[in-house]
């Protein structure tokens, strides 16, 4: 993978623990020479994220709709800053710009961007990994939402399967890196060989 998005929060939220990890990530990508595509902010998770991997000499990208741009205030630091019309451009952008996605912990905008990506993977419009970076239990309650999904029959175990989880972030990076992806053949979901 030479590029991720990261989808998070534009707030800080009160975990020290998350922001540590955030700034660990984009550390982490811009010692393995990953570019770091993401929302664009200089504010919450979004900020943290990017700094770490600009303070360690990391390229960052930033996509931002123009009414967001003062809004979310836009970090002046990034290595390119792409702004777009809507949100749904933004999205667009960003998917074409990477080759993995990595979710922080966020609110409503952080949770439709994951799932929508991962409804698009599901539909076989793209085979990229999608991790989900579960600091300190985060996202331990939506995952069991997941799972009932699965048990009640709304969600294919294989489609539940594609949502990559880790609480570290080379456990997560692992996984991703040896992610064999679904695709439809036929019309019936198959591991890619």
């Amino acid at each position: 993978m030479t590029s991720i998005v990261v989808f998070c929060g534009s707030s800080e939220g009160n975990d020290p623990e998350i922001l540590n990890a955030a700034s660990r990530l984009g550390e982490v990508f811009a010692e393995r020479n990953i570019t770091l595509v993401y929302g664009g902010a200089k504010i919450g998770v979004m900020g943290t994220v990017a700094d770490g991997a600009l303070r360690a000499g990391g390229k960052v990208i930033g996509v931002i709709p123009d009414f967001l741009k003062t809004k979310e205030v836009f970090h002046p630091g990034l290595t390119e800053l792409i702004i777009t019309r809507n949100m749904h451009q933004r999205k667009l952008k960003m998917h074409e710009l990477t080759d993995g996605i990595i979710t922080l912990p966020g609110g409503f905008g952080t949770l439709e961007e994951l799932f929508e990506m991962v409804t698009w993977a599901q539909l076989g419009l793209h085979q990229y990994p999608i991790g989900l970076l579960n600091t300190n239990g985060f996202y331990d309650d939506l995952l069991n939402m997941l799972k009932k999904m699965v048990a009640c029959g709304f969600l294919k175990q294989d489609n539940y399967d594609m949502l990559l989880v880790d609480d570290s972030i080379t456990g997560l990076l692992a996984k991703m890196t040896n992610y064999r992806p679904l695709h439809l053949l036929n019309g019936i979901r198959r591991n890619q060989v």
